[in-house]
């Protein structure tokens, strides 16, 4: 009998769009001989809706669909996906989201895949609530003595209130030039490259837009290496990539407009700096307490050879592009054997926590 799916996406997210992307390559990639895919939209607004036609995922809309809204109650209830009037839609075995971003990676849709008992693929709340959230993760990684670049942290009040402070803040702790990015998002959404005063003022600005707490980052000359991660308390690494991005750095254009970013697979760097990150890379998803998968990203100083932790990515992108099922690929696991694999993981770490007991 195939396993009811049900695909994730869109989202109250500025990485909306990357989503839809994502969704529809996940759907397409499933061995349809045992899963049925069930695409369910989510809007900007958060409303729900489906199923989706297969060839409708990039376009999706509530307009589109707006005679479909469901809703997933927030209990244990036969994972039953039903209509506004109650009337049963259709049951998920597993869901799958792909909801990119906020509302969708930082743990608050896991919290209410949780609540309505449906097994789920990728971290769980804690997991992906840290992983989000960028400087969290990188005290916590401190703890852990993974290595990473310097930083500090700035308040969306900061900026408001008195930038100048918060410029005098920066400076204390960094160097120029900086990097600057909302502490909660991804994709490269509000990230910026700040080299002088002035433009560390715009840099905050715009990831102010995105976030209340912006994550300010030393600059370094480095190569981007990449690593994917797959497992639950044992978990596997892929081999490595690289991106050799079209910009100054790795940004939303130059991942999903110009197109003109390059990816290297697997990376060309030695054995034994492979063999480092992939270990340090394994650490890392541990400490975070990520499940499923997860993308892991590396810096290479290209000046004293330093290896830094950049980001870990708990639900990464699977476009075109995306360098995750890339990575897996060339490791010698198809998309279809990796999305069974996640589907397999994710039945797995529910019938762990099913052993959990509520007795008092």
């Amino acid at each position: 009998m195939k396993k009811n799916v049900g695909l994730l996406f869109g989202g109250r997210s500025g990485e909306h769009e990357v989503s839809l992307v994502s969704a529809s390559a996940i759907a397409h990639n499933f061995n349809k001989a045992e899963f049925e895919v069930i695409p369910l939209f989510i809007s900007r607004e958060g409303r729900w809706y489906g199923p989706v036609a297969l060839e409708d995922i990039k376009t999706a809309s509530a307009e589109q669909y707006a005679e479909n809204e469901v809703i997933l109650a927030p209990y244990p209830g036969g994972h039953v996906i039903s209509a506004a009037d109650g009337t049963e839609v259709c049951r998920l075995d597993v869901a799958f989201p792909i909801n990119h971003g906020t509302y969708g990676e930082d743990g608050i849709l896991q919290g209410l895949l949780e609540m309505a008992g449906v097994p789920y693929v990728g971290a769980g709340v804690a997991g992906s609530a840290i992983g989000m959230d960028k400087a969290v993760m990188r005290k916590i990684l401190a703890y852990h003595n993974i290595p990473q670049v310097g930083f500090t942290t700035v308040l969306r009040s900061q900026v408001e209130k008195n930038v100048q402070e918060a410029i005098n803040c920066v400076e204390a702790a960094l160097k120029y030039p900086v990097f600057v990015k909302p502490a909660n998002g991804g994709s490269s959404v509000g990230i910026s490259k700040a080299h002088n005063a002035a433009e560390l003022v715009e840099s905050l600005q715009l990831a102010a837009k995105y976030d209340r707490k912006i994550l300010v980052e030393q600059g370094v000359n480095v190569r981007e290496i990449e690593i994917s991660v797959l497992g639950n308390e044992q978990p596997a690494v892929s081999v490595p990539g690289e991106i050799k991005a079209s910009n100054e750095f790795y940004d939303y254009k130059a991942k999903y407009i110009d197109n003109k970013s390059v990816s290297v697979i697997p990376a060309e760097i030695p054995a034994d700096i492979t063999a480092k990150i992939q270990k340090l890379a394994v650490e890392t998803y541990l400490a975070l307490e990520c499940e499923g998968f997860a993308r892991v990203d590396f810096f290479i100083d290209q000046d004293n050879g330093q290896i830094y932790l950049n980001e870990v990515n708990t639900l990464p992108g699977f476009t075109e592009i995306s360098m995750y099922p890339k990575m897996w690929e060339a490791a010698g696991l198809p998309v279809d054997q990796l999305l069974k694999k996640l589907v397999e993981l994710a039945e797995e770490r529910f019938a762990d926590r099913a052993k959990n007991s509520i007795d008092c």
